[in-house]
């Protein structure tokens, strides 16, 4: 990494203060979607709990489906709000910015798009194509 690389990822206390600002902004409002969806997903159990008589398959089968999609939106929330919180870290040790893959910059373009980034494009690029 040379010296200008290093010197653009030196932040300000004014800079990293408005990271973590919006940074935990955004994990509060994952908060707060995953304890209305897990409110949400709770009624539904006590109303497919409650709610059985005469049921046959196809209502099953529906049931089973928003149950699915219910779980399916909590595991999301979940894994959007530890991305977050792993940002959060990162920023407190002073990582923040850096690829994991090859420690060079994050582009700010893609922190302001995506800020839980954790690797730069190239090496985003890689993995996805090694998993493909």
């Amino acid at each position: 990494m040379s010296v200008n690389d290093t010197a653009t990822m030196v932040r300000s206390q004014v800079e990293t203060d408005q990271i973590q600002v919006a940074l935990r902004a955004r994990y509060d409002e994952l908060t707060r979607e995953y304890d209305e969806a897990m409110a949400q997903s709770q009624v539904l159990r006590l109303v497919e709990v409650s709610d059985t008589a005469g049921d046959d398959q196809a209502d099953s089968g529906t049931k089973t489906a928003e149950r699915d999609t219910a779980q399916s939106l909590l595991r999301t929330i979940l894994e959007r709000r530890a991305q977050y919180e792993h940002a959060l870290a990162r920023l407190g040790d002073g990582s923040y910015g850096q690829c994991e893959g090859c420690s060079g910059p994050i582009p700010v373009e893609r922190l302001e798009i995506f800020p839980a980034a954790t690797s730069c494009v190239s090496c985003k690029q890689h993995r996805e194509r090694r998993v493909a």
